[in-house]
């Protein structure tokens, strides 16, 4: 059990993140190699990115360099995710190649403890060498995870929605109790499960940086560090991802004409989240209609749609997304 404990301050400073942390979802896709849990949610991805990994000739480097550092296990190093990398891949590989080498010998020493590291990880604080891995951690993000951006955003975009309206609705401890089964908010502390190990967090006012992860199976993760700035991943549920058509039906062509004025007016309404209540107010219909129409746009890949407690969230996908720019464009 990992024990969150909240001061006021730290409510009024914890946010969701925005977009997805490149280098946690690297973590985490590389955790899928290492377990079967999980596998039959990702098996597209799976399937396609061993293929790719192999003529691409990176089989090899993930196996022996990224798969021994991205240990799912108890421990690893805290510094290949930096509170750096929320500003995209580039700004995280920088911080990770900034490190100080002691820093880095500590924490691979610690993750000697729990996992048979290879010879070549007890040089990781030598700059060439941990350059060295940086490298296979862009190539390896730029063909698993990159193809798959636009899905997964969608649905951090659908989840954040969601977050939104319980902070809107009861606040940032609404906002806390709502986070799913594997976390319960008893004020002042977040109680996660956590079978890593038992511990306590104190925030002490830095507040909480809450981090959707797509990657990431089951419970939420924390760093080790208890020095570090506070982050929580919490896994999304989600489909399997597959990457979205690079033109959308229609293309260039007005909405109105292509999807007629109600439909449209209803993919419209979903580009912030909307319940199907707010999709048919918008649109000027009954919630039974909203709801067809909703369906319709739903099974043409246009939005996806989640349940959150008692209401049903409707969100842009990214072909549905793609459609709505293309046609503000023509308009």
């Amino acid at each position: 059990m990992l024990r969150i404990h909240f001061t006021d301050a730290d409510l009024a400073r914890t946010r969701v993140a925005r977009a997805p942390d490149p280098l946690w979802e690297v973590a985490f896709s590389l955790h899928r190699f290492q377990t079967r849990q999980g596998r039959r949610a990702y098996a597209d991805w799976y399937r396609a990115t061993t293929r790719a990994l192999r003529d691409r000739g990176l089989a090899r480097a993930v196996s022996t360099a990224l798969l021994p550092l991205f240990f799912r296990g108890p421990y690893y190093p805290d510094f290949l995710t930096p509170a750096e990398s929320r500003d995209g891949l580039a700004a995280g590989l920088a911080a990770v190649e900034d490190t100080p080498a002691g820093r880095v010998s500590e924490e691979v020493r610690l993750l000697t403890k729990v996992s048979t590291v290879p010879p070549w990880m007890l040089r990781l604080g030598e700059r060439e060498v941990l350059r060295d891995v940086t490298r296979a951690i862009r190539a390896y993000h730029d063909l698993a995870i990159a193809p798959y951006g636009e899905r997964i955003q969608s649905l951090i975009d659908a989840d954040r929605s969601a977050r939104a309206r319980c902070l809107l609705d009861g606040g940032t401890e609404r906002m806390l109790g709502e986070l799913g089964p594997t976390m319960r908010w008893r004020p002042p502390v977040l109680h996660v499960d956590y079978p890593v190990q038992d511990r306590d967090l104190h925030l002490r006012g830095r507040g909480l940086r809450l981090v959707p992860s797509y990657f990431l199976w089951h419970g939420p993760v924390a760093l080790a560090d208890p020095a570090l700035d506070p982050v929580l991943v919490y896994p999304l549920h989600h489909r399997p991802p597959t990457p979205a058509p690079t033109e959308p039906p229609g293309h260039g062509a007005p909405l109105v004409a292509l999807l007629g004025r109600t439909r449209s007016a209803v993919l419209r309404a979903a580009a912030a989240g909307a319940t199907t209540g707010e999709l048919a107010r918008l649109a000027g219909v009954s919630a039974s209609g909203a709801s067809q129409h909703a369906a319709v746009l739903r099974e043409a890949g246009l939005i996806t749609s989640h349940r959150r407690a008692t209401m049903v969230l409707h969100t842009l996908t990214p072909l549905g997304a793609a459609l709505l720019r293309n046609a503000e464009r023509a308009e």
